[in-house]
């Protein structure tokens, strides 16, 4: 299975990697909310409905709170963003992933 990335209307991309689904932050929404000062990560092992609150992410700009893409499990979370925040600062948009989820109806995916 090849690794695809697709975006959400919410500027989040997610990545099926093969074996999970990886979500974060893309360009755009770093871009609309400027330097991420802290951002609220949900622990692994939670259970998410699609469009439920995922995470909450402060910034210079704006606090914004993000739904979830997907339905399902969260597998991990970025535990370098939790340790230093300006991982979500990244200019390369793959390392500010938040979550990534498991036990996702794949046709939720598709339908991004």
């Amino acid at each position: 299975m090849q690794q695809k990335c697709l975006k959400t209307k919410d500027n989040l991309w997610v990545l099926y990697n093969g074996n999970e689904y990886v979500v974060g932050l893309t360009e755009a929404a770093q871009s609309d909310l400027g330097k991420v000062t802290f951002a609220s990560l949900p622990k692994t092992g939670q259970v998410f409905k699609q469009g439920m609150p995922l995470v909450e992410v402060e910034a210079e700009k704006a606090v914004q709170e993000f739904p979830a893409p997907l339905t399902g499990t969260i597998s991990s979370v970025n535990e370098k963003a939790l340790e230093n925040i300006d991982v979500l600062n990244d200019e390369d948009e793959m390392n500010a992933w938040l979550v990534a989820f498991k036990d996702v109806d794949a046709t939720e995916f598709d339908e991004l």
